[in-house]
């Protein structure tokens, strides 16, 4: 018998990566999914790179109790991916923030009522760091909430809090794996990962600047990697995992790889800051960037490496590869 293991938001950029890792590990997955239409797409993505005979899937959508209890039965591990992840600022943070802590609380809830032994968040570095200052900050870092963050960093950081309440004094462990922005191929052709409209604009000519902003990164394939062995490592319950750069990388070393790989049009100026600070006055993927402007936060994560063995994909790697999944 297979280990089985639920997987949500199985359909998104990550997500197929964690599913696909999983089911080349051997393990039996269950994927939670919003329509039928998703879980073909996911199916059809993660089986070009992973057999697919032991995938299935299971609707549940993270505003409704339905569907929860029932996608959970069987489940030894559950790897909470699921999320709304947008770089633009919404009109209202709410958009954002009730569907990741509500979603999260629900999926923590039915997880325990199944009886599930380990629970792996997938968090982000936005929870540890934003609102901070530049400095060096380690998994005991918590984000500022009262701090003008953006409801992207706002949201994940009040839901991972949610988990860690929900577990005290509960028999299911937690981990949290906090990922810097995520970049490498994509598996789908249509993903919803932010990072591949980014690369996208930027090897298409659609960016004409780049902005001052660095932050730590991670290949996507490593984030997978660093879920699955999360889930059974014995030194990881009740921890958070920093699987980031220790350094930021600024987006001009990104469009310098991409132009030395041969994508033309992408840009080379930098954008001044008060030109993102004027354009976010009417274009809320300016206004999005506007938290991590100028700032520069270097990240403590020895313990990814020494408790889950991370070995990291060169960034440079990911960025090519990625670009060349994207360009077809």
């Amino acid at each position: 018998m297979k280990t089985r293991v639920l997987v949500t938001g199985i359909s998104g950029y990550i997500g197929q990566h964690v599913g696909a890792e999983l089911l080349r590990q051997g393990y039996e997955v269950v994927g939670t999914v919003r329509s039928n239409a998703k879980a073909t797409k996911a199916a059809e993505a993660i089986a070009r790179v992973a057999p697919t005979k032991a995938l299935s899937f299971a609707k549940a959508q993270l505003l409704s109790d339905s569907g929860w209890d029932e996608a959970m039965k069987g489940c030894k591990f559950v790897i909470h991916v699921a999320s709304p992840f947008v770089l633009r600022e919404p009109k209202d943070e709410s958009d954002l923030i009730v569907p990741a802590v509500e979603g999260t609380k629900r999926v923590v809830s039915a997880a325990k009522r199944a009886g599930v032994k380990r629970l792996v968040l997938t968090s982000t570095t936005l929870a540890i760091a934003a609102g901070k200052e530049t400095g060096r900050y380690g998994a005991d870092s918590w984000s500022d909430t009262a701090a003008p963050i953006g409801a992207y960093a706002k949201s994940k950081t009040l839901a991972e809090r949610a988990a860690w309440e929900l577990v005290t004094d509960s028999s299911m462990e937690l981990v949290a794996i906090n990922p810097g922005v995520v970049f490498g191929p994509p598996l789908d052709d249509e993903s919803d990962g932010q990072t591949v409209t980014m690369i996208a604009n930027m090897i298409g000519g659609k960016m004409p600047m780049i902005p001052n902003v660095a932050m730590g990164m991670v290949d996507v394939r490593d984030v997978a990697r660093l879920h699955v062995k999360a889930m059974t490592a014995k030194r990881a319950a009740g921890q958070r995992f920093i699987a980031a750069t220790a350094k930021p990388i600024e987006m001009a070393h990104i469009a310098e790889v991409l132009r030395s790989a041969g994508y033309s049009k992408v840009p080379s100026i930098k954008a001044p800051d008060f030109a993102i600070r004027l354009m976010s006055l009417f274009d809320r993927e300016a206004k999005g960037m506007l938290p991590n402007l100028g700032r520069r936060a270097e990240f403590q994560n020895r313990a990814t490496f020494d408790i889950l063995d991370w070995e990291p994909t060169p960034m440079e790697e990911s960025f090519r590869e990625m670009a060349a999944t994207i360009a077809g």
